[in-house]
């Protein structure tokens, strides 16, 4: 039998014997009397393969194909086999594994602290405290790139003959350059932040920096003891736009922006990373003009390097190289949070762990590097020479024509097979994807600039195995981008000289730079170095022309719609 009740007397009911209990009080009986559950080993494979198998497998796309290419190159186009193959094999497998947790650890450690500042300096700091915050930090995110140890060891394989001024500054003020590169990109963050306050135009901004460069490279050119440093500057710029650099510089640049207001272009957060590629060579360049003045008379009282001057090797070397990269960046960022903007630090914890792992990654890096990365790249560029001329100056495997060609296809595979397996080159096509609407397709973005890499690094080539001078290829080369910047639009000017850093990784950068270096001393050049430089500008130019295309078809549909109406 039913029986029906008012709602409020069934309430009144009820409440007679509630008990009302705080959720915090019940989260704290469970806190205080949970078991902690026992995890199997199975239990603990199933919850952090995922986790790892997916970070894993991004290092491995960017590592293995670029490898194996090189080992199935050396070993049947050049009939011979990778020399410590098993320590070459160890070295690279160190690479991956701290690429995965540099990579990982820049994520929770080091980026949540640069978005932070990033967005709440402009509210809270000065005009003039955005800009030296934006310099510091552009300096120190430099050091803790991995890429800079490529550039510190570069200088045992420099000929101290016939590139007197290179060897000297590369083994005696080794330290001033990289000191030198550290103050030019925080030179180019506090530009690219004064951009986004003020609104200036990229387009005025690349005429203002690249033509001062080309000059001073001109200078150079025509001075033969100076003319190798040429190289050696504007492989700097590549290698500066890194892992850390780039994002770290890019989180800054969109709150700076974000704060400044909107702007109608949609791809205006991009540019700022042209200006920290363009900014370091012009600073090496000063630094070899006015800085290489003593090198004959330290040449000669002390032939050989210091040893102070060389990197530490061994496994407290890579250690004390981690820990003075990754600490004193995290220390950094640390304070101006907390100290000077007086935010505080959430989720310590994770952020700790991303700062553990960073240090760890760039440990294992640093090893591989020095075992597999760069042997491998100096045996490769060692070897390329064989297949035109022998070792005796005879002939090589392949008759001299197609030897040269074969070296050719060889460097355009290369360059266009790294440039696809770039992860940041892809996320970058994926953002254009989406600013643009499907305008500028990411299968477009990514294989206009794998193509543009692929052929300046064939054309660095070319210079190396010529002894070709390298003001010969590249002032043309950015006469002809910044002539077609001039035509382009802003939102394609942004991205097109963007493409340029973001395609130089950790990878790359190192291995590139030991075949140039191992092929320059195999065909007797007087140095190794531009080939990151031509691989540099050889995107602009491509991206700059898929742009053009674009903007040609959308005048031409304009004008068909024009016509229509009338």
């Amino acid at each position: 039998m039913k029986l029906k009740i008012r709602y409020g007397d069934f309430l009144g009911q009820v409440r007679m014997r509630e008990r009302r209990v705080s959720y915090n009080a019940v989260a704290a009986h469970d806190q205080k009397h949970r078991h902690r559950p026992r995890l199997r080993p199975r239990d603990v494979y199933r919850l952090v393969t995922p986790y790892v198998s997916s970070r894993l497998l991004e290092q491995l796309r960017a590592v293995i194909p670029i490898t194996l290419f090189l080992v199935v190159f050396q070993h049947l186009a050049l009939r011979a086999h990778v020399a410590g193959a098993v320590g070459v094999a160890l070295g690279i497998s160190a690479v991956i594994l701290g690429l995965m947790l540099f990579m990982e650890g820049l994520k929770h450690g080091l980026m949540p602290f640069s978005e932070n500042i990033g967005h709440l300096m402009p509210r809270h700091a000065s005009y003039w405290g955005v800009l030296s915050v934006a310099f510091v930090l552009g300096a120190a995110a430099t050091f803790a790139e991995p890429a800079i140890g490529a550039l510190k060891a570069a200088g045992s394989l420099t000929d101290p003959v016939s590139a007197r001024a290179l060897y000297y500054l590369l083994n005696f003020r080794a330290g001033d350059v990289v000191l030198t590169v550290a103050a030019s990109v925080g030179a180019a963050v506090i530009v690219s932040m004064l951009r986004f306050m003020q609104g200036w135009t990229m387009k005025r901004l690349i005429l203002l920096v690249t033509l001062p460069c080309l000059a001073l490279t001109v200078h150079l050119a025509l001075d033969p003891a100076l003319a190798p440093i040429i190289g050696f500057a504007w492989d700097c710029g590549a290698i500066t736009t890194g892992p850390v650099t780039v994002p770290i510089v890019l989180a800054l640049g969109i709150g700076v922006s974000a704060a400044a207001g909107s702007s109608e272009n949609p791809l205006a957060g991009f540019g700022i990373v042209t200006l920290a590629s363009l900014f370091p060579p012009f600073a090496v360049m000063l630094l070899g003009l006015f800085g290489t003045g003593d090198a004959a008379s330290a040449l000669a009282a002390s032939p050989a390097a210091p040893a102070a001057a060389l990197p530490v090797a061994g496994v407290a070397g890579g250690i004390l190289a981690a820990l003075r990269a990754i600490v004193p960046l995290a220390l950094l960022l640390w304070l101006i949070q907390r100290l000077w903007l007086r935010e505080p630090v959430r989720e310590s914890n994770i952020i700790l762990y991303g700062i553990a792992l960073s240090v760890f990654g760039m440990m294992a890096f640093n090893a591989g590097l020095e075992t597999g990365l760069s042997p491998l790249g100096v045996q490769a560029g060692g070897l390329l020479s064989g297949a035109f001329v022998g070792a005796d100056g005879g002939s090589g495997l392949y008759p001299y024509g197609i030897g040269i060609a074969i070296v050719l296809l060889f460097a355009l595979a290369l360059g266009f097979g790294a440039t696809l397996a770039e992860p940041a080159l892809n996320a970058m096509g994926i953002t254009v994807q989406n600013l643009t609407d499907g305008a500028f397709s990411k299968t477009t973005l990514v294989h206009a600039v794998a193509f543009g890499v692929g052929l300046g690094t064939a054309l660095g080539v070319v210079k190396v195995i010529f002894n070709l001078p390298l003001a010969l290829l590249l002032v043309p080369a950015y006469t002809v981008a910044l002539l077609m910047t001039l035509l382009s639009r802003e939102e394609y000017v942004n991205l097109a000289w963007d493409s340029a850093g973001v395609t130089t990784g950790p990878v790359t950068v190192p291995l590139v730079l030991a075949m140039g270096l191992g092929l320059g001393q195999a065909v007797d050049a007087h140095d190794g170095f531009g080939i990151l430089a031509m691989a540099s500008v050889g995107p602009i130019i491509t991206v700059l022309a898929v742009g053009l295309r674009l903007q040609l078809g959308e005048w031409l549909q304009d004008r068909n719609v024009a016509w229509e109406s009338t």
